[in-house]
């Protein structure tokens, strides 16, 4: 029923949308976090350019990689270079701190507030934040869990421990604030030791990332309990004045944040539909009178939010 290339189209100045997206988190009743890969990118885990390099240079080197992520789908010819790549590339995203602070400052602005955070993102910024863990919904998985491959159980493993041990085998050292650097006259060796490969306890087979690219991604029993929150949570909240904060959601996996949001802004009759995306501020015709959208960087809008 809605319409991707309806746009929202609006008279008021950047600065009017804000007042009235601040006014609303105020009186709202219960805030909805709906979250994509742009507001990590804000925060600055950024998937090219220097952060990239910098840690990657040698398979940049060997394979012409131009991104982190497109790295992480070649078919590596052994296990040993698979974990050694996709070690660095889970200790990075899932095991350090955010460089900037808009994850921080999306907290303090909900705090207090009955808040909600559903979202698409795999990076645990939400969580180490300190966004309370029961109320976040990980859909499409961590990358701080791995899981059997084929999968022969639906059950998943924290893999922190490991993952830094693969990480020092290769040569990098730990910073006091967790970051990654190589130590002087340091050659990185772009293997892991075979003994830190990862297998499935049951089967044996080979361990992989727990993240939905196919249909053996493992939804276990965290999954299913943080589900069941977000439902009661919805369930409990439909009558009342709720805001549908939605923060750099794109048309990869639409269904999930944007096109819910939009659906029950639609049906409940007190709720507001909020989008921050930074080139993508859009909201269909439908909903225009309930929805502020706000074509800027989400980092920006907090740190103007904040001060207001």
């Amino acid at each position: 029923m809605f319409s991707k290339t309806a746009t929202m189209k609006s008279t008021d100045t950047c600065c009017d949308k804000i007042s009235r997206l601040k006014h609303e988190i105020e009186t709202a009743d219960a805030v909805i976090i709906g979250a994509g890969a742009g507001l990590s990118a804000s925060a600055g885990f950024t998937y090219t350019g220097k952060r990239f390099e910098q840690h990657f240079s040698d398979f940049i080197r060997k394979y012409g990689f131009h991104d982190m992520y497109s790295g992480g789908f070649y078919p590596f010819e052994t296990l040993e270079e698979h974990w050694a790549y996709w070690s660095r590339y889970i200790y990075i995203n899932r095991y350090t701190a955010a460089p900037k602070p808009v994850y921080d400052d999306l907290l303090k602005l909900v705090q207090g507030k009955d808040y909600f955070v559903l979202t698409t993102n795999v990076d645990h910024c939400f969580q180490k934040a300190g966004f309370d863990k029961q109320r976040l919904f990980y859909t499409q998985g961590d990358y701080g869990l791995w899981q059997c491959s084929v999968p022969c159980h639906n059950k998943t493993y924290d893999n922190e421990a490991v993952v830094r041990k693969m990480v020092a085998a290769q040569g990098f050292a730990f910073a006091e604030n967790g970051d990654l650097y190589v130590p002087d006259g340091t050659k990185l060796k772009m293997e892991v030791p075979s003994e830190l490969i990862p297998y499935c306890p049951h089967c044996h087979k080979p361990m992989s990332m727990n993240l939905r690219a196919d249909d053996t991604f493992v939804e276990d029993e965290g999954w299913h309990r943080a589900a069941e929150r977000y439902g009661a949570f919805l369930k409990s909240h439909q009558n009342q004045k709720v805001l549908f904060l939605e923060l750099a959601v794109g048309y990869n996996t639409p269904t999930i944040v944007k096109y819910s949001f939009w659906q029950m802004t639609y049906d409940w009759p007190n709720a507001t539909y909020a989008c921050l995306n930074y080139g993508e501020a859009y909201a269909p015709d439908e909903i225009k009178r309930k929805s502020i959208c706000v074509n800027k960087d989400i980092g920006d809008i907090l740190t103007v939010l904040e001060v207001q």
